[in-house]
């Protein structure tokens, strides 16, 4: 569950930076005083996804890790 989610994230990161690279050139004019292809503004926005999808899927993975398999298949 966990390595699905997080394969999701890092295609959902490397999309959106492969977009943002197109667009920063057409939004060129409203940057003020940074490069539209600033290296650690990327760098840093990636990691924060990748953290933040990290933690979003962590929790369900634990829960469900913790679960006992017959329970869970009484339930249904």
């Amino acid at each position: 569950m966990l390595r699905q989610a997080l394969v999701l994230a890092a295609a959902g990161v490397a999309c959106g930076g492969l977009t943002a690279l197109f667009v920063s050139r057409v939004l060129t004019k409203m940057l003020f005083e940074i490069r539209p292809t600033d290296p650690s503004t990327y760098i840093a926005i990636a990691a924060l996804l990748a953290t933040t999808a990290l933690l979003s899927a962590l929790v369900p993975a634990r829960r469900a890790a913790s679960m006992d398999p017959n329970i869970a298949l009484r339930a249904e």
